[in-house]
């Protein structure tokens, strides 16, 4: 179970949270615009893009989770089970498997409308990437920092989403998280009004009743309106508080180890949350057992070189102790 936002200041930023009970030995990988990249149905593209974000490498190949291009797109894949359905090879169409994605969409197009204009003709192929990499169900949010999408293969076909409050989680399909919204339209900010009994005084005991009814579990329905509530209610003065605010966000509807129990007896938690600043290619992100944000910066690095760059996350806590001994 997982979470994406977009969050735009000054500088425009997009990032998720990985909600997993284990790893696959996930880093900060940086494609360079000349290293090859191979697809099943497509030609192989020897120039691109410069890509980076968070992946499992199987084979020299990145398997990105989520990703960003140097020129300030953003696409991040999301678990959707039981709703997801990936469809046979078409004729006519652009084929390409679902771990396929992220690197074709980043590495063939420079903005939205050019993504947008892809996907009219895309095709998502049921097909693994080996038998390690079963086909995972998933659905996409795609930004720009300013304006999102979410992208949904379906028995249907392929659907390409509005997404106007920038906001991904999981199950059920977008257009529900749209209309369950409307049962929350009456939460705010702002100082409670007695709206139940006008004419009765009532004492109100605590700041944020207006945010009663907020919720607060862990499924992906009450996740989407909060990180909704919370994003759209949230206020920073520069672009420094504008990253810690962007992690907060996120931090609103992270999982705790312990507190969702899977079949197999494992437990979800937010293994990670990241950030990237598409105004200055940065990545940020931080782990379940490091707080600390951690920086890398896209621009620092060889971009026209073939082979990729890799930095293994920080997992274990980084204390910044104030009184050392001497």
């Amino acid at each position: 179970m997982c979470t994406a936002i977009s969050y735009a200041f000054s500088d425009l930023f997009c990032g998720r949270t990985l909600d997993i009970d284990y790893n696959l030995g996930e880093r900060v990988v940086i494609t360079p615009r000349e290293m090859p990249l191979y697809f099943n149905f497509l030609d192989t593209i020897n120039k691109h893009f410069a890509i980076f974000g968070i992946a499992t490498i199987e084979d020299g190949t990145p398997l990105y989770y989520e990703a960003a291009n140097e020129k300030g797109l953003f696409i991040a894949g999301l678990n959707f089970p039981e709703n997801a359905v990936f469809h046979e090879y078409e004729d006519g169409k652009i084929n390409i498997a679902p771990f396929e994605l992220i690197p074709y969409i980043l590495a063939s197009c420079e903005d939205l409308t050019g993504a947008l204009f892809l996907l009219k003709k895309a095709n998502i192929v049921n097909l693994s990437f080996s038998d390690k990499f079963p086909v995972t169900p998933l659905h996409w949010f795609l930004s720009d920092g300013k304006n999102s999408y979410t992208i949904e293969s379906t028995k249907d076909g392929l659907n390409v989403y509005e997404n106007p409050v920038g906001i991904l989680t999981n199950n059920p399909p977008f257009p529900y998280h749209i209309l369950n919204l409307a049962n929350y339209a009456n939460l705010s900010s702002k100082k409670t009004i007695n709206g139940v009994c006008p004419n009765v005084e009532l004492n109100f005991y605590s700041n944020g009743l207006s945010g009663f009814g907020l919720p607060g579990d862990f499924s992906s329905a009450s996740r989407f309106v909060k990180a909704c509530f919370v994003k759209h209610n949230s206020i920073c003065t520069n672009v420094k508080e504008a990253l810690s605010q962007f992690f907060h966000i996120l931090g609103s509807v992270s999982q705790i180890n312990g507190c969702v129990c899977l079949d197999n007896g494992r437990y979800e938690k937010t293994y990670y949350t990241s950030c990237i600043n598409l105004s200055k290619n940065t990545f940020y992100y931080k782990t379940y057992y490091n707080s600390q944000i951690n920086a890398v910066y896209l621009n620092n690095e060889n971009l026209d070189s073939r082979d990729l760059i890799c930095y293994p996350l920080i997992t274990s806590e980084n204390i910044n102790v104030l009184n050392k001994d001497n």
